[in-house]
């Protein structure tokens, strides 16, 4: 079955006609089957499976090596969704060649575009990757590779000044060919006002209504793990409780005996079994 993929072009269509965009985070096949059948116009491979899937504390350890195993898996159940692969920490940061390798490697093993993290600073390599045809998804707000480094752990764009760069480099990414910015856990003022004075999508997680359009993580929406999800994450499900109850009622059924019964086997012929004794 071939694919028919969202492109750029789609998603500036729907964004002009005032259709919400809809992005989830899958890094396997199965999540990706689900994401891509649900209808949800991107699909992210984020270096978030570092903490989700990884067991990771945070995205700093996720190498190319393990995004490129996760690409993989995700593109071969994503059918019509955009695919965009995060570039992880390191992979851009020493010189533009290595750079453009790099995302070389994740658009050959599948993505649709590239994520970077980073406003004005990472202008140029933007710019270098669009020129190059590889689309370019950029990142500002909360950036998880650098937020255990420097950034309080708290909304971006607090006060006027924090405000006006935030606006700068969104506008920087823009002007250097980002097709989409991604704002994570930035003021709802100041995620509307980015959303102003910039012409392409604008997706928000954490960073209010007036974003075109919304993210969120797969494990945190289904609610895959006990811990409370951050407060801008709806719950769709609780899926831990489910799936940990199921695995009891297996254990305890396996114990007593329940567990399988003769309609969950499969037997031999009645002349062929009695051969055996």
């Amino acid at each position: 079955m071939s694919k028919t993929k969202t492109g750029v072009a789609d998603l500036n269509r729907k964004m002009l006609a005032g259709e919400k965009l809809v992005m989830i985070t899958a890094h396997d096949y199965p999540s990706a089957v689900l994401a891509d059948r649900a209808g949800v116009d991107m699909i992210l491979v984020s270096d978030i499976l570092g903490p989700t899937v990884l067991g990771y504390e945070t995205v700093i350890p996720v190498t190319m090596e393990d995004m490129r195993h996760h690409l993989k898996a995700a593109d071969r159940g994503c059918r019509r969704a955009m695919l965009v692969a995060a570039m992880p920490f390191g992979s851009y940061l020493t010189n533009t060649e290595e750079a453009l390798k790099n995302a070389l490697a994740l658009i050959q093993d599948g993505a649709d575009a590239v994520k970077l993290e980073g406003g004005s600073e990472i202008a140029p390599l933007t710019a270098a990757f669009t020129q190059r045809g590889i689309p370019v998804m950029g990142h500002i707000g909360r950036l998880p590779q650098s937020a255990c480094l420097w950034q309080e752990d708290m909304p971006q764009g607090r006060d006027e000044s924090a405000a006006w760069q935030l606006v700068e480099a969104a506008q920087a990414l823009e002007e250097a060919g980002a097709f989409a910015i991604l704002l994570e856990w930035i003021t709802a003022e100041v995620a509307k006002l980015i959303s102003e004075k910039v012409d392409i999508p604008v997706i928000g997680i954490g960073s209010g209504s007036h974003c075109d359009g919304q993210l969120l993580y797969f494990q945190q929406m289904l609610g895959l793990f006990p811990e409370q999800p951050p407060h801008y994450v709806k719950k769709y499900a609780d899926l831990a409780g489910t799936i940990t109850q199921a695995i009891a009622d297996f254990t305890a059924e396996v114990k007593s005996g329940a567990f399988p019964q003769e309609h969950h086997s499969s037997p031999m012929e009645e002349d062929e079994a009695r051969k055996l004794y």
